[in-house]
């Protein structure tokens, strides 16, 4: 029998009983829609998560500190630095160290009218800021002596000396997030540091002193990479270096690194580099910790949606294999005639399977382009519903949490899947319908 043929007479025996294949087909809908919506809430709760852990800081970014407060054989130097760099996945690797004084003051301005009575001030490798995944809002990193690199919000830690106490400083705090939870744009700070040079004044045993700054960059605000992203300055060590002998004055002493920042090229390799480090004698702090917890809960409950709607489907399973084997018992003259004038077996298997794939087929496209429907309104009714967000509630983007989202490969997978479940239904009956034998089929009523 010819491809052609079989196809024909498919399509005419289910469109035979239409009521009965109408609902069989509803049946396969209503579980391809039940999994694509449940495994899509799945991986829309997994995105959010990915959103929240990406905005507390750089998932990539290893800490590493000395063990036991320092006190131990393993020490934060030069020698671990190269030593991590050799580490396989490891892309680039700064130390890290605070200049630790009596007091820290940051003064701008004319007649030093803006005043900060405290800030951090780091010191790292400023020529690998960009390879360690620094994001500069504005200027680049730290080229000369002299220069630095200031975080996001420095500039609304200062007080104008010319304003009343209490009316002094900008507040970035306050009615910072709309009622929608959105954030709202903050005003402006009193002047903006990269076109002012900045005096730092520093107090220690050794006396006050003042040393002039010029600001490069301004780097987004990133937890993983230090609180100074946010409200302090990024400077050479050999800057620093420079600044701490003179704060210890004639009590110079080799002061160790704080800390030392691994940055992982991939994400899935952070924990292997993780346990590498810790093996060498070191403590380690990364995001890790947050998202490998996050992401299993995340994976447990698509499972879970998905074996829901994956119930619905198999109970679908069960219609078709009904609707297949009603059809047989209605049709086993017809099944008869067709072996008595030397119809192949193997053809009759095949045409009861491509019924019973077809149902699956047509019911898998159509629960899929359902569901994609159902999940841009769901999106949409999250979102707002208008239609400058019809684009974010299909595609996304930047600061889009979308509560359900429908990669193509789940599409693709529903349908590969209610086509299989199709086959698999319609397997024993086909089997059936071959075994019958053809003069008891020909006699039947």
């Amino acid at each position: 029998m010819k491809r052609n043929d079989l196809m024909h007479m498919c399509l005419q025996n289910l469109l035979r009983r239409k009521s009965r294949t109408i609902l069989t087909v509803l049946g396969v809908f209503i579980g391809c829609c039940s999994i694509v919506i449940m495994v899509s809430l799945g991986i829309g709760m997994k995105e959010s998560q990915d959103k929240m852990l990406s905005e507390m800081g750089d998932l990539t970014i290893i800490t590493v500190n000395a063990p036991q407060g320092g006190r131990g054989k393993a020490k934060l130097d030069e020698a671990l630095v190269r030593r991590l760099k050799t580490i396989s996945g490891v892309e680039a690797v700064t130390p890290k160290q605070s200049l630790e004084v009596d007091s820290v003051r940051l003064m701008v301005g004319t007649g030093n009218r803006y005043l900060a009575e405290w800030s951090s001030v780091v010191g790292l490798d400023t020529q690998a800021m960009e390879q360690m995944g620094y994001q500069f809002l504005s200027g680049a990193p730290a080229a000369k002596s002299g220069d630095v690199v200031v975080g996001q919000y420095l500039a609304y830690n200062f007080k104008d000396t010319l304003r009343p106490e209490g009316m002094n400083m900008v507040d970035r705090w306050t009615n910072a997030w709309s009622e929608d939870g959105s954030e709202k744009e903050l005003p402006p700070p009193y002047f903006d540091p990269m076109q002012e040079k900045l005096t730092l004044e520093i107090s220690s045993e050794s006396g006050k002193f003042t040393v002039p700054l010029r600001v490069s960059g301004v780097v987004k605000e990133d937890y993983s990479k230090g609180s100074e992203t946010s409200e302090g300055i990024m400077m050479s060590l050999g800057d620093l270096r420079k600044l701490l002998d003179k704060a210890q004055g004639n009590k110079k002493k080799a002061v160790p690194y704080d800390s030392v920042l691994v940055k992982v090229g991939n994400i899935s390799q952070v924990a292997q580099v993780e346990e590498e480090i810790k093996a060498m004698g070191y403590s380690t702090e990364s995001m890790e910790s947050i998202r490998k917890p996050m992401e299993k809960e995340a994976r447990q409950k698509q499972m879970m949606l998905g074996g829901l709607g994956a119930i619905s489907l198999f109970v679908a399973a069960l219609g078709i294999t009904n609707t297949m084997i009603m059809s047989i018992s209605e049709r086993t003259r017809e099944i008869g005639i067709m072996k008595a004038l030397g119809c192949y077996v193997t053809d009759i298997r095949v045409m009861f399977l491509s019924e019973a794939g077809a149902i699956g087929l047509i019911g898998g496209v159509i629960g899929c382009i359902v569901s994609f429907i159902a999940s841009v309104v769901i999106n949409l009714v999250s979102l707002g519903p208008s239609v400058e967000n019809l684009l974010p509630a299909i595609l996304g983007g930047e600061g889009v949490s979308r509560v359900s989202v429908i990669p193509p490969w789940l599409l693709l997978f529903a349908v590969v899947f209610s086509v299989f479940i199709g086959l698999g239904s319609g397997y024993y009956p086909a089997n059936k319908a071959v075994q019958i034998p053809a003069l008891e089929a020909i006699k039947s009523e």
